[in-house]
């Protein structure tokens, strides 16, 4: 899955607007679009400025202090899953109704806030329940609320740290053996489930299924089908597979949408918390700061990889 990624050098044939062009009208026409041909030419700079855009704000956040870095990544998040929904909806932006976040976090850090306890909240209308419909089929639960621990429980790259500070594992890696992937025995415990049940379960969370070999819990995917919407993660910084061990309500939410929802809130605090946002970089007083320093490294990195995976796929 990861294997081929080369960061930003792999978006370079979509700097070309011949390229982009050929790209969309594929996108459209296996969508079934009217005149895919007039809507690839009519978006295609577009599409390319999108990408472009966004790869500029990544590049400046690894250059900038630790204060501006949310800013910039979130912003950059922002534009390049702008493209993606251009690849699948020729006339977004529709309304301005689409431009909003979609999210919203809590008025005012009340004293003695920690990062981890913050929450957002789902909102009707915004890019996030947008994205979410348009390019992962979800139906969002406006009002529902989602706090920060268990967002950052759900980024396998993060693992280790959790292991560090907290004494607890949040993903168990997958072995491999030539294509199939090995999952552990163990994981039926955490998932309270035989193994029968477990199969099943898994089989109808992804979206273009997987197959099972023999008699254990080892399973092969079907070339380069999607696992966003698995309890099954890509480890980038390791190039493994993993399974969450968290098996609440948002544990097959995808990456991206994780991703999001992070960066949204860290650039909130960034922008309007400026008291917090600098005791919190200064002086360091609790878990905070190493999960939002390592968060911030991981997805300048995996944001780009995750929109890749979509492109591409």
């Amino acid at each position: 899955m990861g294997t081929n990624y080369k960061g930003w050098k792999s978006f370079s044939c979509f700097f070309s607007a011949e390229y982009c062009q050929r790209y969309l009208k594929n996108s459209y026409h296996k969508l079934n679009f009217e005149n895919p041909e007039q809507k690839s030419y009519d978006n295609c700079y577009a599409f390319l400025y999108y990408l472009e855009h966004g790869q500029i704000y990544y590049e400046q956040a690894e250059k900038s202090p630790l204060i501006l870095k949310p800013i910039l990544l979130f912003y950059g998040l922002v534009h390049l899953i702008k493209a993606c929904i251009l690849t699948i909806d020729p006339s977004y932006p529709e309304t301005t109704a689409v431009l909003a976040h979609g999210v919203s976090t809590r008025k005012r850090k009340k004293q003695n806030y920690l990062f981890f306890q913050d929450e957002v909240k789902f909102q009707k209308n915004g890019l996030f329940p947008f994205m979410s419909e348009k390019l992962f089929h979800m139906k969002q639960l406006e009002g529902e609320k989602v706090i920060m621990e268990e967002l950052l429980q759900l980024i396998p790259e993060l693992n280790d740290l959790f292991f560090l500070l907290e004494g607890k594992r949040t993903f168990e890696k997958l072995l491999r053996d030539g294509d199939c992937l090995l999952i552990p025995e163990s994981i039926l415990d955490h998932y309270h489930m035989t193994e029968d049940r477990f199969k099943e379960f898994l089989t109808s969370k992804f979206e273009k299924g997987v197959e099972f070999s023999g008699d254990g819990l080892a399973l092969t995917l079907n070339g380069k089908k999607s696992i966003s919407a698995s309890p099954l993660k890509f480890n980038l910084e390791d190039s493994s597979y993993t399974i969450s061990l968290n098996n609440s309500h948002l544990f097959t939410f995808p990456e991206l949408l994780i991703h999001y929802l992070l960066l949204y809130n860290l650039s909130m605090i960034a922008r309007y918390e400026t008291e917090w946002w600098s005791e919190l970089t200064k002086m360091m007083p609790n878990q905070d700061y190493p999960f939002i320093d390592t968060f911030l490294s991981i997805t300048m990195k995996k944001g780009p990889f995750l929109i890749y995976q979509f492109l591409m796929k």
